[in-house]
């Protein structure tokens, strides 16, 4: 990924959090890299100072001038990132489809014939 911005609120996300956003991130969107302008990942801390069991992940994908986004919430922040990942990668492709989808132009109808012309 070419544009990754990670950020962290109410915990430190350490350099192998950082990698492993990365990576995964990678491997869910780099077949369709070529649409992404930048990507944002905010890693969240639900419970705050408390230090709760649940995290949570906002991914923002600004790809071809428009903003996909999508959450996950788990207890274990490297499933929570393999889990967001995924999303945002459906996401992406969803999103490329229906682009693709709206520029194909309908066919014409076939002309018929009247009755008795072959």
């Amino acid at each position: 990924m070419k544009d990754v911005r990670i950020t962290s609120h109410g915990f430190t996300a350490t350099t192998a959090i950082r990698t492993h956003v990365r990576k995964r991130l990678g491997f869910a969107l780099d077949r369709l890299s070529g649409r992404i302008d930048h990507v944002s990942v905010t890693l969240t801390d639900v419970n705050g100072p408390r230090h709760g069991v649940d995290k949570s992940c906002l991914v923002r994908i600004v790809a071809a001038g428009r903003e996909l986004v999508c959450a996950t919430v788990d207890s274990d922040v490297y499933r929570l990132i393999d889990r967001a990942a995924e999303r945002a990668g459906r996401l992406l492709r969803r999103d490329a489809a229906r682009s693709i989808e709206s520029r194909r132009t309908p066919r014409a109808p076939a002309r018929r014939l009247p009755v008795g012309f072959a």
